[in-house]
This record gives structure tokens, C-alpha cells and sequence, in this order.
């Protein structure tokens, strides 16, 4: 009997997904098609009895991007837990490297547009699209061995961490100290529903749930935080079994509808008709930051990490492999472009070229790294072959 597997739940489709998304939106903002669809995102909607009135492209990075983050919480939870982060030991050595993968970016940035209305994009080319990363690494790696994909991931979600915390404290504006505190009743709320969840099944808990959720995103939202940080509070909170029936529930509706629309929306931009000389600084910080800030990051701290780590823990790797997971780091994608949406939140114009700069710094990171990849994965092929 021939088994089926969905291809939104594995890494190669959902990151090509991603890509063909990003690319569609970028490439019908610079058509006749950009005024109409320009004015349906505009299109605002509210909650009645609610102080929530968003456009629908707000819509999609608030609302939507938290079931996204939830997952992700989701999964955060599990790896340091029971997964790769699940000890300080299995964490070291990747949480040097990302460190370096965040430091150096932020000081190529600040150096290149570290000056006037540019400077608060510094958070931008700190993150790594774990998904796209991963998918590349699937497309690409085959013979590669499971400690880069291992170290990978530890690095990606450890990025993911920081972008979360980048969200939560940098892009708060007026916080309304008493809804924050209403929503942590409600996450307190959906903890105690979680664990009976768990304990008994029944149906009515989980619809209770969902309602408790779509509360705390309101009160999130309307306390000043962005509303995604609902989705990590939640994700975070959730007892193990049912959180892992919902991430695989979610799963499919996150890979293949939700990132592909924030991707179109965030790509939907005008590419300026300018010289490369005009362009803005963040432009090019970003663009510089994310290939070459990350490989370089991510390639000395990781390599120092491996030169100190402790006796007892996983095999070192190599320094090309270093270099071949810091290639993939500078992936920023997803998160990055959020943090582009939010540090420039005030000024569509340097907005829209912080936008054009992780497309363009992303896409040169999927083509280096795939280079470098595929050179360290026939390698592995080859070492493979002459031994067998």
C-alpha cells in the first residue's frame, strides 16, 4: 500500500512555497496590478465592541503570524524540554554561535546605517528563517551528517528566541499595564484548559481554549505589544500532548496558507526607480548584514564554541560545516521582514527598501549556501563511497 505524505509538512515545498509567495507580491506591487490590490490591503476592519481596527495587511501580520509564532513557541518549548536545548551542555555550543550570528550583523548594520532615521533597524538582519533554512539544507544536503542539520536547528531557534524577545521589548509602544495583565490571566486561564485537555480529551475544552486564545490576542493586541507575542505566551504555556496535536493540526495551514500570505504582503512593495547610489543605507546594511554578517557570526563563534566545548559533548564540527550553517543563518526571511514591517513602522519609504533588502540579502544567502552545501554534501558523498 502506497502512503501519502503532504508535502506542506515537510521543509523542500513550504520554503519553495515561501519564495514563490514573496516573489509574486514583489513582482504585482511593480505592475498595474499595484493600486487595486494596494487598496483591498488598505481595507480596514474592527472588532465591534473593540478598540481593534486594522487594515487587512495588519490583519496578516498580527493576526494570522500569531498562529505562526504559536507554533513556533510550540516547538521551542519541546527542544528545550526534550530536544536539542534540553540541557545548558547541548545549548553552549550553539548559543555562542548564535551570538556571534547576531552580534556582527548588528555591527555591520550599525556601521553602515547606524546614523539618523536608519538606525533603528539594527534588529533586522538578526534573524534566521528556520524553516527556509531547513528546507534549503533538505534540498541541498543529502550525505550531509545529521550533526550540521542538529546544529542548525539549535541555531535557528535560538535566533528565533532573540527575535521574539527583539519583538516583545523593542516594538512595545503605550503599553496598557492592565490589559498585559488581563492577558496573563488569560494564558494562566488557557494553561489550567491545556492540562485538562490533556487529562481527558474532551471537545468542549479545546473549543473553550481556542475562544480563551483569541481573547488573549485581543488583549495583547490592544495593550500596546505585538499581538504575535500572544501566539509565543500560548505556545509556550500549552501542556506537551495536546500542544503537539496542534502543532500538527496547524502545521499545513501554517506552511502552506499563512507564511506564504505574510510573505506576499510583506513582499508587496515598490522597488524605487533609483540609482543603487540613492538607495538607502538600511538597504544596504541589510543586504550586507544577512549574507556576510551571518556567515561571518555565525563561522568564528561557532568555531571558537567547538574549540572550548566541554568534554562529553556532541562531536565538533568541522569549520566548513560551521561555514555551511552560517550561509544558511543569513536566510532571515520570515522574521526579518516582520522586524523591517516594525522598525520602520513610521516611515513607509526606508520601510519598503528594509523590505527590498531582505528579499535581496536572503535570496543571496539561498544561493551561496546552497553552493556550499552541495559542496560539503558530495564531499560527505564521496568519503561515504570510498569507504563502503
Amino acid at each position: 500500500m502506497r502512503i501519502s505524505v503532504n508535502p506542506l509538512r515537510g521543509q523542500q515545498f513550504p520554503a519553495v512555497l515561501l519564495l514563490v509567495a514573496a516573489g509574486l507580491g514583489l513582482l504585482l506591487a511593480n505592475l498595474p496590478t499595484h493600486d487595486p490590490i494596494a487598496a483591498a490591503l488598505d481595507v480596514h476592519l474592527a472588532v465591534p465592541g473593540a478598540s481593534l481596527d486594522l487594515s487587512l495587511a495588519h490583519w496578516v501580520s498580527d493576526g494570522l503570524l500569531a498562529v505562526f509564532f504559536f507554533v513556533v513557541a510550540i516547538e521551542l518549548r519541546h527542544e528545550l524540554t526534550h530536544g536539542e536545548l534540553d540541557s545548558p551542555r547541548k545549548a553552549l555550543q550553539p548559543a555562542i554561535a548564535a551570538t556571534g550570528g547576531v552580534l556582527v550583523p548588528i555591527a555591520i548594520y550599525l556601521l553602515i546605517a547606524g546614523d539618523g532615521a536608519t538606525a533603528s533597524g539594527w534588529p533586522i538582519p538578526t534573524a534566521t528563517d528556520i524553516a527556509f533554512a531547513l528546507g534549503v539544507l533538505a534540498m541541498f544536503g543529502r550525505g550531509l551528517p545529521s550533526t550540521v542539520r542538529v546544529f542548525l536547528l539549535a541555531l535557528a531557534i535560538l535566533d528565533d528566541i532573540i527575535g521574539i524577545v527583539f519583538i516583545a521589548v523593542l516594538f512595545a509602544h503605550d503599553v496598557q499595564w492592565v490589559l498585559l495583565a488581563a492577558a496573563v490571566v488569560a494564558v494562566a486561564v488557557f494553561w489550567v484548559l491545556s492540562r485538562w485537555l490533556g487529562a481527558t480529551g474532551h471537545t468542549g475544552i479545546a473549543v473553550l481554549m481556542v475562544l480563551v486564545g483569541v481573547l488573549c490576542w485581543g488583549l495583547v493586541a490592544a495593550s500596546g505589544i505585538h499581538a504575535t507575542i500572544a501566539g509565543v505566551m500560548l505556545g509556550l504555556v500549552m501542556a506537551p500532548t495536546p500542544a503537539g496535536r496542534s502543532r500538527h493540526a496547524l502545521e499545513p495551514t501554517v506552511n502552506g496558507a499563512i507564511l506564504p500570505l505574510f510573505a506576499f504582503v510583506a513582499a508587496f512593495v515598490v522597488i524605487p526607480a533609483v540609482s543603487p547610489t540613492q538607495l538607502s543605507p538600511a538597504f544596504w546594511a541589510i543586504v550586507v548584514a544577512l549574507p556576510i554578517g551571518k556567515l561571518v557570526g555565525i563561522g568564528l563563534f561557532g568555531w571558537l564554541a567547538m574549540r572550548i566545548r566541554p568534554r562529553g559533548t556532541a562531536p565538533a564540527l568541522v569549520l566548513p560545516d560551521i561555514l555551511a550553517a552560517g550561509a544558511l543563518g543569513g536566510i532571515g526571511f520570515t522574521v526579518s521582514l516582520l522586524l523591517a514591517n516594525l522598525a520602520f513602522a513610521s516611515d513607509d519609504g526606508i520601510r519598503d527598501q528594509a523590505i527590498l533588502g531582505v528579499l535581496v540579502g536572503s535570496l543571496l544567502s539561498l544561493l551561496f549556501s546552497g553552493v556550499v552545501v552541495s559542496a560539503r554534501a558530495r564531499h560527505y558523498r564521496r568519503i561515504a563511497a570510498a569507504s563502503s
